[in-house]
């Protein structure tokens, strides 16, 4: 028996540390902070560990956590006003964060921060982990249709800040600069 769940903490272990760094940049432009984005990263990793045996069976893990992300971030809305974080932003960025490399990420995060909490969560799945609508929509909870409404009023939005006027799409989130 030992060797059962010492096999699962493995499995579990090796998961979490695979997905860690995407689950905080996702968690990252859901919450606008740094800290606020390790604390939600690690809400979730211990949500899905305490549910392990029933994540790893699912058709794709990863999802299913960043299912739980994006709940444990519409809870903690809920429960509190926003702030405004956007002092926050670091002034480096890791290499591999394709998003970070925009001269644009202060006023692209800015932008994000001004979005209520559905457009900011719609936005970030559709353009940063470039989820379909069918896969934001089981990741938010709500229909497709809420998806694009959602994404189509962020987008407008972040369409009228000057500092990322001229950007395609995709360089405002995460694409290639």
């Amino acid at each position: 028996m030992g060797d059962t769940k010492s096999g699962r903490d493995d499995d579990f272990q090796a998961f979490i540390v695979t997905v860690w760094p995407r689950l905080v940049r996702t968690a990252y432009l859901l919450a606008g902070e740094q800290y606020a984005a390790e604390d939600l990263v690690q809400s979730a990793a211990e949500k899905a560990c305490a549910a392990w045996t029933k994540v790893r069976r699912a058709d794709d893990p990863y999802a299913y956590v960043r299912r739980i992300l994006v709940n444990q971030h519409a809870r903690r809305w809920r429960r509190r006003p926003p702030e405004l974080l956007v002092d926050a932003v670091p002034d480096t960025a890791r290499v591999e964060d394709g998003f970070a490399r925009s001269d644009q990420r202060g006023a692209l995060l800015a932008a994000l921060a001004t979005l209520p909490p559905r457009q900011r969560e719609a936005v970030v799945l559709r353009h940063w982990e470039d989820l379909s609508d069918s896969q934001a929509a089981a990741a938010m909870g709500c229909s497709t249709g809420a998806v694009r409404s959602h994404a189509a009023k962020g987008i407008a939005r972040l369409r009228q800040v000057t500092e990322l006027v001229g950007l395609k799409d995709t360089e405002h989130i995460g694409g290639t600069v």
